[in-house]
């Protein structure tokens, strides 16, 4: 969108200048540096001199709301009102991303500062069997933390992902009379705490083995997947639903037309068309679990040793690791809870990078070989 600048009054007609609302130059960060320390000003005025400010929240939800008025009345009075309003949203969204960023930031810079200077390589090759609540922080031992985290996730992704899938495309691909009840579940599931999962897998599977002395439905890395898929399987199923109604209907229409049977229209058309948008629902389902503790304190139970066996004995992850000795009352005991967080979140982006390496688009990259190959044979 463009604006014109308007003309002063008494003054000789001239040629319209125009500019984009979004653009921005010298003179309108002066005016918005003008306008925030004018609202500052004010806010000082009114509150601290004239009235009693009742805290520094109310000064700063002050100063923002004369800060938006102020930048709107100066930006309509010297580009329009077309501009204002673009200047004022742009604004509000800016400083919603802020509000959101900072917070994150804090809380990531945290963790790095309390956790890196003790992770050391040792962390990852020995477990806590042998280390004591008075060995210093650089002796902690994580192996058994990560093994139970990649394990627990990866087969909660080997459950998740297919059935998240093929319900996904019931939902968006069928017109079948019990999509609505399906999509009511799933979305009533979306809603379901995650301690709930746990403590319906430890009502319905673990109390009822142990009591019958089956050893199966015991404490495993087993039931911390039952667990952990109920809460990840609603998050990709509703993500993966979206992205296949983004799909358009001429692609579709087109294989069909071509006579390709619906199952094959799915297959080869409307799954690579959205593969990249499947690819960030699983990202999206695995940030939803990772970093759960509550399902596996009554599912895996957790411990300080290395069983890399997920179907037998209780099995520890690195949230039930962060939970164990972040809440000690000894400084070192909690430091390693730091350093068992920094790791979880070094894990976690490290699959997030996995994940869009595996499922970026590779369509312009064969388009570009494809021309190039024509351009070599010509």
């Amino acid at each position: 969108m463009t604006t014109t600048l308007p003309r002063p009054a008494g003054t000789r007609p001239r040629a319209l200048v125009k500019r984009r609302t979004s653009q921005v130059t010298r003179q309108d960060q002066l005016a918005a540096l003008g306008c925030a320390v004018s609202a500052v000003l004010l806010t000082w005025f009114v509150l601290h001199l004239l009235l009693t400010s009742p805290g520094r929240l109310a000064d700063l939800v002050v100063a923002y709301g004369l800060y938006l008025a102020m930048l709107y009345v100066v930006t309509r009075d010297r580009l329009g009102k077309l501009a204002a309003a673009d200047r004022l949203v742009s604004t509000i969204v800016v400083t919603g991303a802020a509000g959101l960023l900072v917070p994150l930031l804090f809380l990531l810079g945290y963790i790095v500062v309390n956790g890196a200077p003790f992770l050391r390589w040792t962390f990852f090759d020995h477990d806590m069997g042998a280390v004591g609540p008075t060995d210093p922080v650089t002796a902690t031992g994580g192996l058994h933390a990560v093994v139970g985290t990649l394990e627990q996730t990866a087969l909660t992704l080997v459950l998740v992902v297919p059935l998240g899938l093929l319900t996904a495309i019931f939902l968006n691909e069928t017109r079948s009379r019990f999509r609505r009840p399906v999509r009511i579940m799933v979305d009533a599931m979306s809603g379901l705490p995650s301690i709930v999962a746990g403590l319906f897998v430890y009502a319905a599977l673990i109390i009822p083995g142990i009591q019958a002395g089956v050893g199966f439905f015991s404490y495993s890395g087993l039931m911390a997947t039952l667990a952990l898929t109920m809460v990840m399987l609603p998050t990709v199923t509703r993500t993966i639903d979206v992205v296949l109604r983004l799909v358009p209907d001429g692609l579709r229409e087109a294989s069909l037309a071509l006579g390709a049977s619906r199952a094959r229209t799915v297959w080869s058309v409307v799954l690579p068309t959205a593969r990249t948008g499947v690819t960030t629902a699983v990202i999206l389902g695995v940030a939803r679990v990772a970093g759960e503790t509550a399902p596996l304190l009554f599912t895996s139970f957790g411990a300080v040793f290395l069983n890399a066996n997920p179907l037998a004995g209780p099995q520890e992850s690195l949230p039930l690791f962060v939970y164990r000795y972040i809440k000690e009352p000894l400084e070192n005991v909690q430091q390693r809870g730091y350093v068992g967080a920094l790791v979880l979140i070094l894990l976690i982006f490290t699959l997030f990078l996995l994940a869009r390496v595996v499922g970026r688009d590779r369509s312009k990259r064969r388009a570009r070989r494809t021309t190039k190959r024509t351009q070599e044979t010509r």
